[in-house]
């Protein structure tokens, strides 16, 4: 996989893209998990709220070096991300997942070799009641997300841009 460009410089040398609004960043509301600290890629979307089935679908899929935006709706209530669907994502060949809500199983995800975003740690499993949308448009972070933009993450911050960009 190849290195992912550092945000700073993203910002630095896209300025005219980021007050135009084709390249936005998302606030730094989360925590960096996984071995992964910088990874990027196209973006998957989903939107669930408190049950993880969509995802899980989703991560099963061949990854193909995607990210995998999850719009949890922010909740603080239950994981909709864990161990297995880690090692499920590093093994489908996933670059990251970035989670607006919660994860849980911490120390199996810091062992895989995957970027991961989190709000937060929580140690119950979510519903499995197969609820939520795939491939919509998500509000995440200050930010509106579509499926097939671009997210660049690192330990500076997370970048989205409309289109790929380069060194």
């Amino acid at each position: 996989m190849a290195a992912a460009l550092p945000t700073a410089e993203i910002c630095d040398t896209n300025a005219t893209h980021v007050a135009s609004g084709d390249v936005r960043v998302m606030h730094p509301v989360f925590q960096i998990y996984g071995q992964s600290r910088a990874f990027s890629g196209p973006i998957v979307t989903v939107k669930v709220f408190e049950d993880n089935v969509l995802v899980r679908e989703l991560l099963e899929t061949k990854g193909e070096g995607r990210v995998l935006v999850v719009d949890g709706g922010g909740s603080l209530r239950c994981a909709l991300f864990g161990g297995n669907l880690a090692q499920t994502a590093q093994n489908m060949g996933w670059a990251g997942i970035v989670v607006n809500g919660c994860i849980r199983d911490v120390d199996e995800i810091n062992a895989c070799d995957i970027g991961v975003r989190a709000l937060a740690s929580h140690p119950l499993r979510s519903n499995k009641k197969r609820t939520g949308e795939k491939h919509v448009s998500v509000y995440v972070a200050g930010t509106f997300i579509r499926d097939g933009e671009w997210l660049y993450a690192d330990n500076d911050g997370i970048l989205i841009s409309k289109y790929e960009l380069s060194n």
